[in-house]
């Protein structure tokens, strides 16, 4: 199938790249210029392990290509996905100006019938908003169907989650674009969910609110279980093994970070506001995600007694491992903090350390994790990259001036660390 993908960005390229390696001739629209010069030579402007791989085999088979011109993706795909940015606003809602502005320019533009996707995730009722915008625009009275799809792309797997998924969710409103929709995805082997229109949307606001609440909730067990001389580990244990639970998600931590559930927990607050209807329960889940980050400063405040002159080395940027995102991570709020304490601050990340000097042009970068750990009075590990966890420990503590480790990802086995000598606090371990 000739299919269009409008927005390049994190799930609009890794969705062109994977339908193209499923044969279907794909053209991958954005308005940035310079993401589309790279691209064209093969270089994917983003982080993701697999991607490149594969953009550059959709290029050489011919079925990937890519344009800065929303009127030649338009008259090259039967189906259209979109997949702008929707960043939130101030209240908390959803930003649906690019939604709007693409489907104005399709509206004006397509010659002949389109399927029209929302990949984006946007509230419930845009893909109404979205029909009545196409109808308006389309002078010429072109037959279109309007569809939602709705992404469940994780970062640093995102590859793997597209072509071999849980489910795939679609939201239609008739039995042409069901039928098209099957088409497209008829080579992935999973459940495939069809819904109306509104409700594909919310499954994915309340997909990805749920698992948000997962992580909260354990941290919260967390900071039971260290008062009262229990093992997180081993209650989230004794949990995810009751099928009704499971135990994905339930790693206690310093909290969630990324672009998507911070902000999609406070769309679906402001989405849940507008309707009649007050979602107190996940205004807990996000002071819960605050709290523990503040919890986890207090512990090297505890153990560093004068945080003032200390120098802390940082293990971990990205908001988790495999990935070069640092948006809402928890590493910018705890490094914030340790600076406006006068603390000084080397770090290490795989992959995200580029992006972080952007934010701290100032502090110290190492190329390896060993570098940041010369005289360090303490060593905080904020990512759980599988690089950390090979450490050679003995090497770690000659290295540091105290062998002070707080382990904000639960790493390590604290009866291991304190055996070779470490002071080692992780969250919520006895």
């Amino acid at each position: 199938m000739k299919i269009t993908i409008i927005g390049s960005g994190y799930v609009g390229l890794t969705t062109g790249v994977c339908l193209s390696h499923l044969g279907h001739h794909v053209v991958c629209v954005d308005n940035d210029v310079e993401k589309i010069r790279l691209l064209k030579k093969g270089i994917s402007p983003i982080y993701e392990p697999g991607l490149e791989e594969l953009l550059k085999q959709g290029m050489e088979k011919g079925t990937l290509s890519f344009t800065d011109s929303i009127e030649e993706g338009t008259k090259h795909g039967l189906a259209i996905f979109i997949c702008v940015g929707t960043p939130p606003r101030e209240d908390g809602g959803a930003d649906l100006s690019s939604i709007e502005l693409v489907a104005t320019r399709i509206a004006e533009t397509m010659d002949e019938y389109k399927l029209i996707i929302e990949k984006s995730t946007v509230p419930v009722q845009t893909g109404l908003k979205l029909k009545t915008t196409i109808e308006l625009n389309n002078k010429r009275g072109i037959e279109f169907d309007v569809a939602s799809n709705p992404e469940f792309l994780r970062e640093g797997s995102a590859i793997k989650d597209f072509l071999y998924p849980d489910r795939i969710v679609i939201g239609v409103e008739n039995e042409r674009a069901e039928k098209l929709m099957r088409e497209i995805y008829e080579k992935i082997d999973a459940p495939f969910i069809v819904t109306n229109i509104q409700s594909a949307e919310i499954i994915k606001h309340a997909s990805n609110s749920f698992l948000a609440m997962k992580i909260s909730y354990i941290n919260a067990v967390s900071m039971v279980c260290e008062k009262a001389g229990a093992d997180v580990k081993e209650v989230a244990l004794g949990m995810g093994l009751d099928h009704r639970i499971g135990k994905e998600f339930l790693n206690a931590g310093i909290g969630f970070g990324g672009f998507c559930f911070p902000k999609d927990l406070k769309a679906f607050i402001k989405i849940s506001e507008d309707l009649g209807y007050h979602m107190n329960l996940l205004k807990e889940v996000l002071k819960i995600n605050q709290e523990i980050r503040e919890y986890f400063i207090n512990k090297v405040r505890d153990l560093l007694w004068n945080i003032k002159g200390k120098k802390i080395a940082i293990l971990g940027l990205s908001f988790k491992p495999n990935t070069d995102d640092i948006r809402e991570a928890p590493s910018i709020y705890i490094i914030k903090h340790l600076l406006k304490e006068d603390a000084y601050i080397s770090v290490y990340d795989p992959a995200a350390m580029k992006k972080m000097k952007r934010i701290f042009p100032d502090i110290d970068y190492k190329e390896n994790p060993y570098d940041t750990l010369v005289d360090a009075n303490a060593l905080l590990i904020l990512t759980e990259w599988e690089e950390f966890r090979n450490l050679d420990l003995e090497r770690v503590k000659n290295l540091m001036k105290t062998p002070i480790i707080v382990d904000g990802r639960n790493i390590f086995e604290p009866e291991e660390m304190e055996r070779l000598g470490f002071i080692y606090r992780g969250i919520g371990r006895a």
